[in-house]
């Protein structure tokens, strides 16, 4: 069945086009992602399709009985309502009547202290003839699933009055709202931002179960592969459509700009040709010739430019030396809870950190620890001298929006030197940020909030950081810009620690990662889904907790000494450490020189990455046996 008729519709605002003349269907059964970079009219057009704006042009129909769910990107919700009032504001039939027996049963307890029996006797009748009519219609349900989803979202205190909550939380209440009532159609903008990655895991196999369609706006990529069947992409004004996950998705568009490009450069070609001619003196004698002179006139008014998207990503940063930061024994409570407990570590020149765990858990008190921003409450933290710190805040700062953009950006630098010694300008990075040249010169408050997002990250990246913090950057931003700040990061030639619930991201980008659980921060060498099938694999916690206090009985009743293994590693170490530096030298050397030699850029790229890795290890391995070499001494 055809829910929605979509018929060549447009949308613009001021002299801004957001799309152009375009048409689609949503069916019965269609699970649809919606992507595009930020400020293309996604969210837009979400609001569109659920009734609550208009289109400048064109025709929407749907079909007359159709029930529509919206979460939108940031829910307006009453500050007045309790939660589970507030879960139970919709408009739907089974929803109103579950209402009505909350708000009933709240008036019963309110005048149960006053002693009007009248009263209290009628609101207990009126409880008994809504709990019949409930039980009829088999609604119960509705309510116990909606506080098990409030639950596993991290709500609750299903009594919390909206307004004391934080913006995650009113997120995830908002959600639930959207899920509770069963709609034909569910539109979603950005459901898992605020989310953890195992509310985002849960929410995936619900909607996956989910009877009725779906149209959601996000950029977690996993989501998109396992949910979805249909993709559709904004993409300057057009509106692509795409059968299958977002995997077929990525292979049907390489296809799509394939055959887009081969036709652009058959239309410059014949504009070349063209203009080769007219400049050769071509006169308007004949008809013939004065055709010719018009066609040009058409192809010079109609020109396709080409754009060479394989944008390359290259690096800037400040000088690092072999101190990065050092993390020795922290500890922080909040409000009589532990939430980082006795915590040391040691960060590597080129660590690349994923911090994971539930809402509330500590992560990004962790991250703002180590940036210096708040203080532990024990231990410390010890920064080397040149050390500079990049922090991208979950929290966006207040921008100047009577500021152009490229402004915005000059205000921290104009020119960034790359890690090949050549200089950058601001514009330039702001187009590979997709900022374009018509945006360039735009006032800031004319971007979309994911757009002033991104800039935001180009203003810290422009700074030339030598450590890169980011505490959830993948909320707010599109797909497109998280591909060139996961490039952008491989490249990096410092440390990057990420708070983050984007799996893919992590995938993408982590190396090492920080489980924070109950003040207890564990250490997994791998990427998200590697920790994931560890994790699964653990012993029980009082299994851990015996096999732990064993280990350490054991140590104290040993004397510390050297094995022999360890005592030829302590005589060789600084050699071998010191010959890895020389070798990677030359390396860097070599990757100077070889221009746009790709082939042999990437062969060098490679090598220099497996003796980056080797050199950091062994590094670790010096720091580990100084140490032991010092507490043997003292014993």
């Amino acid at each position: 069945m055809n829910f929605i008729n979509v018929d060549n519709i447009s949308k613009s605002y001021g002299d801004k086009v957001l799309f152009d003349k375009i048409s689609l269907n949503i069916n019965e059964g269609d699970r649809i992602g919606l992507i595009g970079i930020n400020g293309t009219g996604k969210s837009t057009l979400l609001k569109i399709l659920g009734g609550l704006e208009g289109a400048d042009e064109g025709k929407i129909l749907k079909v007359s009985d159709i029930t529509i769910e919206y979460l939108p990107q940031s829910p307006e919700l009453d500050d007045n309502l309790t939660v589970l009032m507030q879960v139970f504001s919709g408009e739907g039939k089974g929803i109103k009547l579950l209402r009505e027996y909350e708000d009933t049963l709240s008036k019963l307890a309110a005048i149960k202290d006053n002693k009007d029996y009248l009263e209290e006797e009628k609101l207990q009748n009126r409880i008994i003839a809504l709990s019949q009519r409930i039980d009829g219609e088999a609604l119960w349900q509705i309510e116990s699933e909606a506080k098990s989803i409030l639950t596993t979202l991290g709500i609750t205190t299903f009594e919390a009055k909206i307004g004391t909550l934080s913006g995650g939380q009113k997120k995830r209440v908002a959600l639930a709202m959207a899920l509770i009532d069963p709609a034909d159609l569910l539109i979603l903008d950005e459901p898992t931002n605020h989310m953890d990655s195992d509310s985002i895991d849960w929410l995936e196999v619900y909607l996956k179960k989910r009877k009725g369609s779906l149209i959601m706006v996000t950029h977690d990529r996993y989501f998109l592969d396992r949910v979805i069947n249909k993709i559709l992409e904004l993409d300057n004004g057009r509106l692509y459509i795409y059968q299958g996950n977002y995997s077929n998705f990525l292979q049907g568009k390489v296809e799509r700009e394939e055959l887009e490009e081969g036709t652009k450069r058959k239309w410059q070609k014949l504009y070349l040709n063209e203009l080769a001619w007219i400049k050769r003196g071509a006169k308007a004698r004949t008809t013939k010739q004065k055709a010719r002179i018009d066609r040009f006139d058409e192809l010079k008014d109609n020109k396709i430019e080409i754009v060479d998207d394989k944008i390359e990503i290259l690096t800037g940063g400040s000088y690092l030396g072999k101190k990065v930061i050092n993390i020795n024994s922290i500890s922080k409570i909040y409000s009589g809870n532990t939430i980082i407990k006795d915590f040391s570590y040691i960060i590597l020149k080129r660590d690349r950190i994923g911090i994971v765990g539930a809402n509330g858990a500590g992560k990004s008190t962790l991250l703002n620890i180590i940036a210096g921003r708040i203080e532990a409450d024990s231990g410390e933290v010890e920064k080397g001298e040149t050390v500079k710190l990049g922090y991208f805040s979950q929290e966006m700062p207040l921008i100047d929006d009577s500021l152009r953009v490229i402004d915005y950006i000059k205000e921290v630098a104009e020119f960034i030197t790359l890690g090949d010694g050549t200089l950058v300008s601001a514009s330039s990075l702001l187009e590979t940020f997709l900022f374009g040249a018509d945006l360039q010169y735009s006032f800031i408050a004319r971007l979309s909030g994911g757009e002033k997002r991104r800039l935001y990250l180009l203003r810290i990246l422009m700074g030339a950081p030598n450590i890169l913090l980011l505490d959830e950057p993948t909320n707010d931003l599109d797909i497109a810009t998280l591909s060139i700040l996961e490039d952008y990061i491989s490249g990096f030639r410092g440390a990057v620690i990420a708070v983050s619930h984007d799996r893919y991201f992590l995938d993408r980008i982590a190396e090492k990662i920080f489980f924070v659980q109950n003040g207890a921060i564990n250490i997994f060498t791998s990427n998200y889904s590697g920790f994931k099938d560890i994790l699964q694999g653990e012993p029980k916690k009082e299994d851990k907790t015996e096999a732990t206090n064993a280990q350490r009985e054991d140590r104290k009743n040993k004397k510390l000494k050297f094995t022999y293994k360890e005592e030829k590693e302590f005589e060789a170490v600084d050699g071998l450490i010191e010959k890895l530096e020389n070798e990677i030298a030359d390396l860097e050397e070599k990757i100077n020189k070889a221009g746009s030699d790709f082939e042999l850029l990437n062969g060098l790229i490679s090598e220099k990455e497996k003796l980056d890795l080797e050199r950091d290890e062994q590094f670790e391995r010096w720091v580990y046996l100084n140490e032991l070499a010092e507490k043997i001494a003292k014993e």
